[in-house]
């Protein structure tokens, strides 16, 4: 890693990496109207003094997001219904980013995040491009929530591919819709943004915790998108964030209708990962976290770390990978602090696809840090220019 004061990263908490990865969640959700940087900064500024501390983290966020929802919700009953979608589009995230650092998740924190839930529900209701449809997916004898993002009609010309887009370990359908989904949908391509067991919603109000099978909920997924009248059954891909790396590699290997496959942040051995981040914390030598360490027992239903590190077993990529048949592309910062790089190109190099694609982002070009924190943008735009491609009608 590059010395501290030659960061290139936009680092507002240098002191904790946790903290700053989480501002930078919430502030590179602004080109697509999920935030705005000078209400970010004033969340920032009341944090500087107590760097750390994640109960004083929620309720600044949360205040924010209170404040901005109210401002909305005045301008709809003004009958200002574009302008008041806009501030719930931003209070959602608030909302959101600011109660993923809760361990053990509260009432407040719940109530928070279901405010986050509605805001972008009900915004939802009044943004004209895209349509925004918020779905459940059949799951055994329940369903997974989920938002299906509709084409650009312009572009549609009959069946339209799709995407499906899980969680990683730590985010929400609704701060994933604004990492560019809109800027797909642009491109003729729809986009179901799915909380999958262990992640959102179905973690924190369905009792879903986290399961190494990927494939039990990606093939009802798949198979809910191949139903819609208007979706192409053949161009369906999926893709994921972060622990998403596994999911997505995983559900492409056991669920072979899948068309294509982003990794979007690599995993290779999962239990390896927290094996380490736990003796390092032992030691007092903080590893570089997204989230609290207790968050990882909390998806796993898990009682201990040891418990944790047991339920990780089965999270591993080799004998699995091998299996993938359709076009692949995986993404990593060169950086990245939480995935070292060489795990990640184990698992491209062990990727069965004959089609496959590795982009290291470096640190001159930007996005080096993990899953592209450090520029969201130019991730986007590589990944839906390859989707474009790999999912266009066949000649």
């Amino acid at each position: 890693m590059a010395d501290k004061q030659e960061e290139l990263s936009f680092t507002y908490f240098p002191e904790n990496y946790r903290w700053s990865h989480g501002l930078l969640i919430g502030l590179n959700c602004a080109p697509w109207g999920g935030a705005e940087i000078g209400e970010v900064n004033r969340i920032g500024l009341r944090l500087k003094g107590c760097v750390g501390d994640d109960d004083a983290w929620f309720r600044e966020w949360a205040r924010e997001g209170r404040t901005v929802e109210d401002r909305g919700r005045a301008l709809m009953a003004e009958g200002r219904t574009t302008s008041g979608a806009q501030y719930l589009q931003r209070a959602s995230i608030y909302y959101h980013v600011g109660e993923r650092f809760l361990q053990p998740k509260s009432r407040e924190g719940n109530d928070a995040y279901m405010r986050g839930v509605a805001c972008l529900r009900d915004a939802a209701k009044y943004i004209k491009r895209p349509k925004l449809e918020h779905v459940e997916i059949p799951y055994g004898d329940t369903s997974l929530p989920a938002i299906y993002v509709h084409a650009e009609p312009a572009k549609a010309g009959g069946k339209v591919p799709a995407v499906v887009f899980f969680d990683g370990l730590d985010v929400t359908k609704e701060i994933q819709y604004f990492k560019g989904v809109a800027d797909l949908a642009a491109r003729g391509i729809a986009c179901l943004i799915v909380d999958g067991p262990g992640n959102g919603e179905s973690i924190r109000f369905r009792n879903l915790y986290l399961r190494h099978d990927t494939e039990h909920y990606a093939t009802p997924v798949y198979e809910y998108l191949a139903a819609r009248p208007e979706v192409d059954p053949k161009r369906i891909g999926v893709m994921a964030i972060s622990l998403g790396g596994y999911y997505a590699p995983r559900a492409a290997a056991f669920e072979p209708r899948y068309a294509a496959c982003i990794a979007w942040g690599a995993q290779w051995d999962y239990q390896k990962i927290w094996k380490d981040r736990f003796d390092r914390l032992a030691r007092a030598d903080t590893p570089s976290l997204s989230v609290a360490s207790q968050h990882i027992a909390w998806v796993l239903n898990a009682s201990s770390q040891e418990d944790a590190l047991k339920r990780l077993g089965p999270f591993k990529l080799d004998g699995v990978v091998q299996k993938i048949a359709c076009p692949f592309l995986m993404l990593h910062g060169d950086g990245d602090e939480q995935i070292p790089l060489p795990e990640a190109q184990k698992c491209f190099d062990a990727v069965g696809a004959k089609n496959k694609t590795m982009k290291i982002f470096t640190r001159e070009e930007g996005g080096y840090h993990h899953c592209q924190i450090d520029n969201q943008s130019i991730c986007s735009a590589y990944m839906w220019d390859w989707l474009e491609e790999v999912l266009k009608p066949a000649a």
